[in-house]
């Protein structure tokens, strides 16, 4: 099996501004072409031996598999959360226009 060329990130944000930061900083870096913020959502989970529930500004993040390890060292230093979501989502199909574009978005800046 192939590696998919293309990925969803998903991760999770408590507030409507840190989701929106997260948001500008990955596509200012070249880390994703765009960035879906959906908001509210409600999570619930278990923390730390209690259930939580709390609401979240969801984010899907539109990169490449190269990029990817970048994309997610870049979360991990600039996300407030102890232990964020951080979860690649394979795209197994797509436009290719819309593919290509995103594979544009996010290659690597080179100097000349």
């Amino acid at each position: 099996m192939t590696t998919p060329a293309l990925l969803t990130v998903l991760t999770t944000t408590d507030s409507e501004e840190k989701a929106h930061s997260l948001a500008q900083g990955a596509v200012e870096a070249r880390l994703a072409a765009c960035v879906q913020i959906s908001a509210p959502v409600t999570s619930v989970y278990r923390w730390q031996n209690a259930i939580e529930t709390t609401e979240e500004w969801q984010l899907l993040f539109k990169t490449t598999a190269e990029r990817y390890d970048e994309l997610e060292a870049h979360l991990l230093a600039v996300h407030d959360y102890e232990t964020p979501e951080i979860v690649a989502i394979p795209v197994v199909q797509g436009s290719a226009r819309y593919l290509d574009w995103v594979s544009a978005e996010t290659a690597p800046v080179t100097s000349l």
